[in-house]
């Protein structure tokens, strides 16, 4: 009898309380996708090249993170119990009232909670379960499609903590909730506490708020703009407390704009419940004020982590690509062990394009009358004819410091090579240049010893790459036309080659040449260092192994023979990982909060709105009695509901915006980067808004079917004609008397 009774009443709870059950749902699916990362193919597959790093993330973050996302859905869920208890009084009056003890009661509520917890655990674990293996095949082909084999993401270890914190938080909040209930006499169960008269404030106070609300917030939009990292990060957090009390201050006012609104129409006072439309908006934005700000706040935490984790996405998914690598492999050590080594029957195999690479600095005149033996000032007086004006010093013809990037002129990266790397250059000898040339299958190129190539790395500028590197090749196409020599080595006129494909001089992204001289053979052995020389044994994987088992299967393969050789070596397979690996921990966590938030937000908005509407359902039958029709009820609701999560969502997207430029100005250094996101965001924006738009039809149609338990009066004569009176010019208050006749 007992179990029977709780078990019904939490299935009464579940059907009308809809939008709580399936939010329970949602974060029990996210808890369950977070925890089981490490169940996952890719991360599986990092463990094996990144282990240290993916053990910090599992042992670090993932808890942290976990631990937020309770606390963020405690509170929901402690709003959500008192919302249901709340509108279960009388019925929970009527246990006390007929006998039952509150030690019963007590044990009844947290039955029900605990069967509508389990319900919500199934149905979560299994969706969770769902999108874990999409989201593990998802990532699984980013390292290469049938190269992993697949694995199930199912973990015992996510379900059991699952389980565990979903519990602890239900009981926890139900247990408060009861104890504040307990505290209640029956009749106030029975029939409710006294009507407090509410105040919306008066008219100067609201707007004076709504204008210290919009001050507070441009203030904290300067602050975070202009000193984004002042006094280490003070100002930022100085901000953030004038963005949240603005926020508040003007939620608060524009209320009162709709009470305005309302007054100053008067055409349209009775057409489709205009006027009480607008006061019940109105009244419901000023006695919840509080809870829309907060909503709106997660919002705006929403777009900034939404925007943050899809340019992470875009930014090392173009690192992913292999534009300009070439070779599979670097492999460093004694090259009598490593040419012996790389020969050998198993590992020979896996070996073509095999190429010693040698290079070092150019050496220093032993005398003191030069410092370098290169000679930059006729290629340098080229570049700096193509600065944009006040970029350096008239005087000294220098920039003040240099910061190499997309978001800096191409002759500013370009002048900055050369001055920060001109007195001793790497030098790369023709020959190992025109073997790389070879692997990648391009045109190799001969050099006389009056001529040269300036090397610049594909790797380190990314975007602006193409700009300098054509920058250069139209000051040397010029040079070459005119007959003039852009520098000298040794007081000799050398001539730099234009239109020369730049190449990954290895495997190994730790090997930081980012410019180099190309010279002949004979120019290299007589002006390079000896003692700066390191030799890189580079080698890329048979083409016909790579179109049998694909390139990852085969550089791993190839990885386990040259793990016991004892020799140092690195594959495009660990550069590939160390990027992977910042995508998952840069973009998946961000994702995973910012959508999280906004489902916490929505739920909040929902679940406040029908608070409201609950103790306000006496108006609409109010309004059936004058006449209304059940059609226009409903398209009043619906518009509620629109304009209510409307509101903070337009605030949220103004603060969103300004966070995003200011993290665009003090964080990325490369300002193409939001710029790269814009099809991803356009899908994560549409994703936003599908599921605002989910839980606003979610909360009309159960307000709809709240107001439809009402019973309706039918129209009449009298009703009619009462309603034809207030249709009338002279009546602009309909909403007004129906507010009132409460009081």
């Amino acid at each position: 009898m007992f179990f029977n009774l709780a078990w019904r009443n939490s299935k009464r709870s579940r059907n009308e309380n809809l939008i709580y059950f399936l939010t329970m749902v949602t974060a029990v699916a996210a808890f369950y996708i977070v925890l089981s990362l490490g169940a996952q193919d890719v991360i599986r597959f990092l463990s094996s090249l990144e282990s240290d790093a993916v053990e910090r993330l599992l042992t670090n973050l993932l808890p942290t993170v976990y631990v937020c996302a309770l606390l963020f859905v405690f509170f929901l869920v402690v709003f959500a119990n008192k919302y249901q208890l709340e509108c279960r009084s009388r019925e929970l009056g009527l246990y006390l009232m007929f006998g039952m003890t509150k030690t019963r009661l007590f044990t009844q509520i947290m039955t029900e909670g605990l069967i509508t917890s389990l319900v919500a655990l199934l149905g979560g674990l299994i969706c969770g379960g769902f999108l874990s293996e999409v989201i593990s095949l998802a990532t699984a082909r980013l390292v290469g499609h049938g190269v992993i084999a697949h694995q199930s993401s199912f973990s015992l270890s996510a379900v059991f903590f699952t389980i565990l914190g979903f519990l602890i938080i239900q009981c926890v909040a139900l247990f408060i909730l009861c104890g504040k209930l307990f505290k209640k006499e029956v009749h106030q169960l029975l029939y409710g506490e006294m009507g407090k008269k509410q105040h919306t404030g008066s008219t100067h106070g609201s707007l004076l708020s709504l204008v210290i609300g919009t001050a507070v917030l441009l203030v904290a939009y300067w602050v975070v703009i202009e000193h984004f990292m002042t006094g280490g990060g003070v100002m930022l957090l100085v901000a953030v407390l004038l963005g949240i009390v603005g926020t508040i201050l003007f939620i608060r006012g524009i209320a009162r704009l709709l009470s305005i609104v309302a007054a100053s129409n008067k055409r349209k006072a009775t057409n489709g419940l205009y006027v009480f439309t607008l006061r019940q908006l109105h009244e419901n934005v000023v006695y919840k004020y509080i809870s829309i700000s907060v909503a709106s706040i997660l919002m705006m935490l929403t777009i900034m982590f939404i925007a943050n984790g899809s340019a992470t996405i875009m930014s090392h998914g173009n690192e992913l690509t292999r534009t300009s690598a070439v070779y599979d492999f670097t492999v460093m050590g004694e090259e009598q062990n490593v040419e012996q080594y790389l020969s050998d029957d198993q590992m020979r195999v896996y070996v073509a394009n095999l190429n010693r690479m040698e290079t070092g600095n150019m050496k220093r005149p032993a005398s003191g009358e030069m410092k370098s033996f290169v000679d930059w000032s006729v290629l340098r007086k080229e570049i700096v004819q193509n600065l944009p004006e006040g970029v350096i010093d008239p005087a000294t013809q220098e920039a003040a410091s240099y910061e190499f990037g997309s978001h800096q002129p191409a002759a500013l990266n370009l002048l900055g090579f050369i001055d920060t790397g001109s007195v001793s250059p790497y030098m790369l000898p023709v020959s190992s240049y025109n073997r790389l040339l070879e692997a990648a299958g391009e045109k190799q190129i001969n050099l006389e010893n009056d001529e040269a190539v300036f090397y610049l790395n594909p790797d380190f500028l990314e975007d602006e790459q193409e700009d300098t590197v054509a920058l250069l090749d139209r000051i040397a196409e010029n040079a070459q036309t005119s007959g003039n020599a852009l520098i000298s080595i040794d007081k000799k006129s050398v001539t730099l080659v234009p239109s020369v494909p730049m190449k990954g001089l290895t495997a190994d992204e730790n090997v930081k040449i980012v410019t180099a001289l190309i010279v002949s053979d004979e120019i290299y052995h007589n002006y390079v260092d000896p003692d700066t020389c390191s030799v890189y044994w580079n080698f890329c994987i048979p083409n016909e192994i790579v179109e049998a088992n694909g390139l990852m299967l085969s550089v791993m393969e190839a990885r386990d023979l040259l793990k016991p050789s004892g020799l140092y070596y690195e594959s495009y397979l660990d550069n590939f990982g160390r990027q992977l690996f910042y995508l998952i921990s840069g973009s998946y966590m961000t994702l995973y909060m910012g959508f999280m938030l906004l489902i916490i937000a929505c739920a909040l908005l929902a679940l406040q709105f029908l608070t409201q509407m609950q103790s306000t359902k006496s108006r609409y039958l109010t309004l059936s009695i004058l006449g209304a029709r059940r059609e226009q009820i409903k398209r009043s609701i619906y518009k509620q509901v629109l304009w209510y999560f409307l509101l903070p969502l337009m605030l949220a997207c103004i603060s969103g915006t300004v966070g995003l430029y200011a993290m665009q100005q003090h964080l990325y250094s490369d300002s193409t980067r939001i710029g790269q996101s814009y099809p991803l965001l356009i899908i994560m924006a549409f994703t936003v808004v599908l599921i605002m738009a989910i839980y606003g039809v979610a909360v009309a149609r159960t307000a709809t079917r709240e107001i439809g338990k009402i019973n309706y009066k039918q129209k009449n004569w009298c009703r009619c004609y009462v309603m034809k009176i207030l249709s009338r010019p002279v009546w602009s208050g309909c909403g007004f008397l129906i507010f009132h006749l409460e009081n």
